[in-house]
Order: C-alpha cells, then structure tokens, then sequence
C-alpha cells in the first residue's frame, strides 16, 4: 500500500534554522537533540536502539524505508528515537522478509518524521555548530510559537534518561543450563548485545538500572555486564553507586557505552558532552593492547575525558578513536573489569570487535 507524504512539516533547531518539507510517519509534532547517523544500513536496527532515546536522528544515506521492516529485528519493544529526519521517505519496500512498510511501522509507533530535508546542507551545519535541540511539527505552522516550544526542550547535558528506556521487571535471557550466569544491567540494553551474551554459554538475568546491589548479587552470579542507554552519565548516580559495590566482588565486569562511561566515572574518571558525538557503522577504532585496527558501530554524545585517565594509576585505555583519538575502551589493571564505547554486537554493522565477547567469556572461565 502506498501512503502519500504529502502533509507539510517544519524543522526547526534552537539557533533558529528552519528547513520545510513533508511529513513522515504519524502527523504531530516531537521534540529532541537532533543528531546524525552515517550508516548505509540498518535503519531499524537504529530506530529501536533505547541509546537514541530523546534523540531527533538525521539519517545521511538518502534511502530510508526501502526494504521495510522485519519485526525480530528490532533491539528493543518499540521505536525510541524522538523523531526522524531523511531526505527519501520510502513507503513501499521490496524485501520479501519484511513484514510491514516503515510508514506502518511509525503509525504503530506514533513516531512523527520530515522527509524531503536536504539532509546533507542539514549534516554540514550541525557538524560546525554542535549538537542541539530541534523540533519537527507537521501540525503547528506558526514559527514564533514552534521558538516557544524549543525554548523549554532541556539540555542534554545533565539529562538522566536510563529510566525512561530500561526493564521495569527482572526477565532472563539465554539457556538455564549454560555454563555461566551473568547479571546484566539494564541502562538501556539492545536485544543483540543479550544473544551474543548467550551465544557465548550464559544465562543472562537482566534488572533495572536501579536495581540494589542486594539484588544482583542474590543470584550469586559468575560475572556482570553494564549495558548501553540514553542521557547523560553524570546524572546517574544510582549507577554508580551500585557499580562501586560489583566491583567490590571482584568478578569479571563487561560495559558497553553508557555502561563503559558509568564504569569509568565509578573510577574517579570524568565524562564530557561531545561536539557531535560518534554514530555510525565505519567509525575505525585501535586496539592499542594488540595493535591491530578494526572498523566500529558506534553511538554515542558522551565521552571518557583522556586527561582524566592520564592521571588514573588503576586504569589504563585499550583502544582509541582513529578519527579524533578519543578514548573507546579502557580496563583495570589488576582486575577483570574492561569495557568500551562501541558496539561490539552491531547488527547489521562490522563484525570485527565480537572477540570482546570472547574476552568476556574468557575472564568468567578464569
């Protein structure tokens, strides 16, 4: 079925641009920090991703919807980006596996979107200005009362969005009968980092990001895993403190982005607001410990700060960036607790960092 985009919509960003287009998914209007995506695929992947939560996403390649959507690939129950910004909004698909088109998609999601964007003048502006606050509307016209609007959007910066994305209630992943059990925290888990988890022989319990210490270790579990999320690491500190005391057992520990940056600040480690940020799926990273390079997925705003890290004596950085050297991985000295911030379990994306799930096994095996 086709759904005409023929509705008129407006973007505007909290420095006053304004671009006009037409309407994609359900007509409203949404709020967010806007950001862009340069991956050539996997748009659904990256809709469902819980770390987009709160997130205005500007998709760089210009064919967006085309091959529709398969329900078990989304990493997560339901769409979490704000809102969309493409230049192709593409309502009919020609995959034979899909199961609805991405317009379907959205109206089931009351995600509201802008198509017909030139995307890439949009993506040059916010590379040199920054990362901002934005709004899409395809029902309000007036512009003074869309400024009034953008004007309440809260910052980034400072944000705790974890909560409005992790596990309400315990739930389990994985064979009960494998070898190792692991406690994952859910910050804002994706359902691919849990099978490659499982892949690996672990029987995966997932709780809440504010789940008590007590909790966790009541399941007397082998090793523990810190997942990705939304929002700001410095405004959780319900993360930390239940950090500090896993670390506390000395059991291996695995974090992943939001989880790699809350692992580092539990370590007297500072966190910043990127210009940018990083995301996409050909970010190349170094691993310094083997010295071999590999090409990343990647999505984050925040970061490790290095001149923190410099004067740290228990932590040491394992991988950097090779586009702006930023810190992509660190781990402890002495103990088994390692972690980075990018997507090993990228799906679809590179494969090249899955061996950080090997590693993970190979510290719970002792």
């Amino acid at each position: 079925m086709r759904y005409p985009q023929e509705h008129p919509a407006i973007l505007m960003l909290e420095d006053g641009t304004t671009w006009y287009g037409k309407s994609a998914g359900k007509i409203g209007t949404t709020t967010g920090e806007i950001c862009f995506n340069t991956g050539m695929t996997g748009y659904q992947e990256i809709f469902t991703d819980p770390s987009y939560f709160g997130q205005l996403m500007v998709a760089t390649n210009v064919h967006i919807g085309n091959y529709g959507i398969k329900n078990s690939e989304s990493q997560s129950g339901n769409v979490k980006i704000a809102g969309l910004i493409c230049r192709n909004f593409n309502t009919l698909f020609s995959r034979k596996m899909a199961d609805i088109s991405l317009q379907e998609f959205f109206i089931q999601n009351n995600v509201i979107g802008i198509s017909e964007i030139d995307t890439r003048g949009l993506v040059n502006h916010i590379r040199h200005q920054g990362s901002m606050n934005g709004l899409i509307s395809s029902e309000i016209t007036d512009e003074a009362k869309l400024k009034e609007m953008l004007a309440s959007i809260p910052s980034m910066e400072g944000l705790e969005l974890s909560s409005k994305v992790y596990t309400q209630e315990v739930y389990y992943h994985g064979d009960p009968g494998a070898k190792y059990k692991v406690v994952a925290l859910d910050l804002g888990i994706k359902k691919n980092i849990l099978d490659n988890l499982a892949l690996r022989d672990m029987y995966v319990k997932v709780f809440p990001g504010n789940a008590s210490f007590a909790e966790l270790s009541d399941w007397n579990p082998d090793g523990y895993f810190l997942s990705n999320g939304p929002g700001d690491p410095g405004a959780m500190p319900y993360a930390e403190e239940t950090t500090k005391k896993i670390i506390q057992t000395d059991k291996p520990i695995f974090g992943i982005c939001l989880g790699h940056q809350v692992l580092a600040r539990t370590f007297g480690l500072s966190t910043y607001k990127m210009h940018n940020g990083h995301r996409g799926l050909n970010h190349p990273v170094k691993n310094l410990v083997t010295g071999r390079c590999e090409i990343t997925s990647q999505n984050h705003g925040f970061c490790v700060s290095d001149e923190s890290v410099a004067t740290n004596k228990e932590i040491e950085v394992t991988h950097i960036n090779l586009n702006d050297n930023t810190i992509e991985g660190i781990r402890h000295k002495t103990k088994k607790i390692f972690s980075v911030q990018y997507h090993p379990e990228a799906s679809p994306g590179p494969h090249d960092a899955n061996y950080l799930f090997d590693d993970f096994e190979k510290l719970l095996r002792g």
